[in-house]
């Protein structure tokens, strides 16, 4: 019933802000934050039962650990990403929201190079 509390929170935050809007808009931003972490951690425990989950059906497959880890920070650099651009998109800087999505997007790039050149390896041995 977690989605019970993250909606209840979420519109809590939603009327605390249009409230705020009104007398004290540069504090809506804050609670926009704030309420953003909240939820975070109320899922937190989702996140590292995934994280076994995928830990322990790659121990129990030969895939490479490093590949594993690779995808986890991956996963992780996005989901901040995503948190961060929109706290920029709610703020109203666009222009700084655009600018972490391409940062993010190289550095998912330039981490995902070892399974790319790694898959590549594997279609050249199976290529005549």
């Amino acid at each position: 019933m977690e989605i019970i509390k993250i909606t209840s929170i979420a519109l809590i935050a939603l009327i605390i802000i249009i409230l705020l809007k009104q007398y004290k808009p540069e504090f809506a931003i804050y609670i926009s934050i704030l309420t953003g972490i909240l939820i975070i951690f109320l899922v937190m425990d989702k996140f590292t039962g995934i994280i076994e989950l995928i830990r322990s059906i790659s121990n129990k497959s030969n895939i490479n650990n490093q590949f594993i880890e690779i995808l986890l920070k991956i996963t992780g650099i996005a989901l901040l990403s995503e948190f961060a651009v929109s706290i920029c998109k709610d703020s109203g800087e666009t222009a700084i929201a655009s600018k972490i999505e391409i940062g993010t997007k190289v550095i998912v790039i330039s981490m995902s190079i070892p399974i790319i050149s790694s898959l590549l390896e594997i279609i050249l041995k199976i290529l005549p």
